[in-house]
């Protein structure tokens, strides 16, 4: 696949009979990594965040892979159940390492993409897959605090990154930071400052919504060189 600045469309089969899905692949010509960036309950790939947070991870040297999951490629509002989400994250795993052999790759996303990416993970290894990163774990819903959607990351036998902000109405933080405790080793937990589920922070912040796109970034390339580093020395 050649290079690009910006984003190149492409389709995939989703499986378990569920047709193509359309995908977003923006590789900056210095890529150490992929990453395959699955969006939230609500909104598609094409999200002003994720171009934003693409956009920002190019230039600290991460290429994304975007993708559409049935439901919203179809037009429709209501998510997948999990079995057609977790065969999409597992086809959207395979066409993005074809998409760039190359590249390690990394996986996860926003609040629910990167929660059916787990879920995925978690019943059955995701072949080159080195590690998992969340943009906005969705713990519970909203403002009803409660752990048991992480019970499957027991099971979930990589390296873990919880991007969470302190605002963040369905991560309650005292339970994420539970959760990456008895997680142990494999899990990383980033809070980022006055930011809600949606990373955006109240006009009295000291810092603005680029501020906070840009530690998403540096955050997550760090923490994936060094994982992508780590793995390969082995």
């Amino acid at each position: 696949m050649p290079e690009a600045d910006g984003p190149v469309p492409l389709r995939f089969d989703a499986g378990v009979g569920a047709g193509p899905v359309s995908a977003l692949l923006q590789r900056p010509r210095q890529a150490d990594l992929l990453y395959l960036l699955g969006h939230g309950a609500g909104a598609g790939m094409r999200h002003p965040f994720l171009q934003a947070i693409a956009d920002a991870l190019g230039a600290a040297g991460v290429a994304t892979f975007r993708y559409q999951f049935p439901y919203m490629e179809e037009g429709r509002r209501s998510p997948d159940p999990p079995h057609v989400a977790e065969a999409t994250v597992r086809s959207a795993v395979t066409a993005a390492a074809r998409a760039a052999p190359e590249l390690p790759l990394i996986a996860g996303g926003k609040s629910f993409g990167g929660r059916m990416t787990s879920s995925a993970a978690a019943k059955s290894p995701l072949p080159a897959v080195r590690g998992l990163a969340f943009l906005g774990f969705p713990l519970h819903p909203p403002n009803r605090p409660a752990d048991t959607r992480a019970a499957h990351l027991s099971d979930v036998q990589l390296p873990m990154l919880f991007l969470q902000g302190t605002r963040d109405d369905l991560a309650d933080l005292g339970l994420i930071r539970g959760v990456c405790q008895w997680l142990g080793a494999r899990a990383t937990l980033h809070v980022v400052d006055d930011a809600d589920h949606s990373f955006h922070v109240p006009k009295r912040a000291a810092r603005s919504a680029d501020d906070v796109l840009q530690e998403l970034a540096h955050t997550l390339a760090a923490w994936a060189k060094e994982l992508i580093s780590v793995s390969s020395a082995r």
